[in-house]
């Protein structure tokens, strides 16, 4: 049976058993790379998406939780959060090697969509559980920042 799901703005119909990881269900179901595998086990961020505006590791959330939720990835054209972050990561030449990037960007438009000012403290804070092996934290914090500023 299908599931519905709705995901950067719209509704797809995907055949997949419920208890399939939301990453292999956009990567595999729906041909949608932008959101990658790391770990596997929801630990290094890569595979971070929004459900509903909120950071969720897309690895280790199955199908049957997304229920009714909206699903935002980093190949959003809808999500002016997420875009504004990609624009200004890429002014402040943020990426390495990349691969980590698409989770920390989804991860800070999380930050943003529930802390609209937040602190250094905060920001270091919520972005602590993406791991980037290249180590661009200090510019991905000024890349946050700099989205905060422009309001």
């Amino acid at each position: 049976m299908a599931t519905k799901i709705t995901i950067d703005g719209k509704e797809y119909s995907v055949n997949a058993p419920l208890d399939t990881p939301l990453l292999w269900v956009l990567r595999d179901y729906l041909n949608m790379t932008g959101t990658k595998f790391g770990c596997g086990v929801s630990q290094c961020g890569a595979c971070t998406v929004l459900v509903d505006g909120v950071a969720t590791r897309s690895c280790q959330t199955p199908l049957s939780k997304i229920k009714d939720g909206k699903v935002t990835t980093i190949e959003t054209k809808e999500d002016k959060t997420v875009q504004k972050l990609q624009r200004f990561w890429t002014q402040e030449d943020v990426v390495q090697c990349g691969y980590c990037q698409s989770g920390q960007i989804m991860n800070a438009a999380g930050l943003l969509k529930s802390n609209s000012n937040p602190s250094d403290k905060e920001i270091i804070s919520a972005m602590d559980g993406n791991i980037c092996r290249c180590g661009t934290y200090n510019k991905i914090k000024i890349a946050i920042k700099s989205a905060i500023k422009e309001a």
